[in-house]
């Protein structure tokens, strides 16, 4: 049998493929309730709902779940005019993290279409390395210009390439694995 991660990824492959990526609402909430929603729903019964436990991984402690939802409105409300701003606007609903599990994989894609819209532009995922990604968003909510350096050096105008995407979704997913 698939493991969980297996089924989401071929749901995240046909979210390009069936243009249901298209229908998403960009850089809002909501936008990212969908995309986790289309991810997992059928692996998790909190799909695209925002989580109501407190969570952490390693000693960081994500946003309370008491403040979740001003937290998310305010993030909801940020600029994203420059590749600057979108970053800024990525690293806070990283710390936000709102869902109880997926929120890298769901983040990410809701980054990139983001990007898309504003700069005409998405991440070339498989130009950055899985250490280096991990290291600079651990340390992001910090000073973000390290992940801004990371990412900016991997931009690319490819926004209509499936290749590109389902790369990026290989890549995307294997951030989350041990190996």
């Amino acid at each position: 049998m698939p493991s969980i991660d297996e089924l989401s990824k071929q749901k995240a492959y046909r979210l390009f493929d069936s243009g249901e990526i298209n229908r998403i609402e960009v850089g809002t909430v909501k936008g990212l309730k969908q995309t986790h929603k289309y991810l997992f729903e059928d692996l998790y019964d909190f799909a695209g709902e925002i989580r109501q436990k407190n969570i952490s991984k390693g000693n960081f402690r994500f946003a309370s779940c008491l403040y979740l939802q001003e937290s998310l409105a305010k993030i909801e409300q940020m600029p994203e005019a420059t590749f600057e701003e979108i970053i800024a606007k990525y690293v806070e609903m990283n710390i936000a993290h709102p869902f109880m599990e997926g929120n890298g994989r769901s983040g990410r894609i809701w980054l990139d279409l983001i990007l898309k819209k504003n700069l005409k532009q998405c991440i070339n995922w498989s130009l950055i390395d899985k250490h280096s990604y991990l290291s600079a968003m651990e340390r992001s909510p910090i000073n973000d210009l390290e992940i801004r350096v990371l990412l900016q050096a991997a931009l690319t105008c490819e926004i209509e390439s499936r290749e590109l995407f389902m790369k990026g979704i290989e890549q995307s997913y294997y951030y989350e694995t041990d190996a």
